[in-house]
């Protein structure tokens, strides 16, 4: 019943990659801005990275920029992760929303529908 539904989460270790995805269960989510947030226990929920509903604009938080690349098809948002680091853990959620003015690309805020999050884990 989800709107939207992540999976590709799991174990890697340090170096590795992982790609996941956040499928449309329902909804026109291809007129929305897609964003990849992250939460670790006992710390806030962080931004990972975001991209606009035509696909032309792409957003990363300084701590994933080089190493994660946000993508999106007709159905899903996609997050390649490569050279994971341990300080990758955590749980990783998708967000919509329908376009805005001002911005707000990697604000948690500004986000209306979540999924239910997918777990990575980076071992060292």
């Amino acid at each position: 019943q989800a709107h939207l539904v992540e999976s590709g989460g799991g174990s890697v270790q340090a170096g590795g990659s992982l790609r996941l995805s956040c499928v449309h269960s329902r909804g026109t989510y291809n007129m929305y801005s897609i964003a990849w947030f992250r939460q670790s226990p006992g710390k806030e929920r962080e931004a990972v990275a975001a991209i606009s509903s035509s696909g032309a604009l792409t957003y990363y938080d300084d701590s994933v920029k080089g190493r994660f690349t946000i993508s999106r098809e007709n159905t899903k948002a996609n997050l390649e992760m490569n050279d994971l680091t341990p300080e990758g853990t955590a749980m990783y959620y998708c967000a919509a929303r329908p376009p805005i003015d001002g911005g707000r690309w990697l604000m948690a805020s500004a986000y209306r529908y979540w999924g239910q999050g997918t777990q990575v884990t980076v071992s060292s």
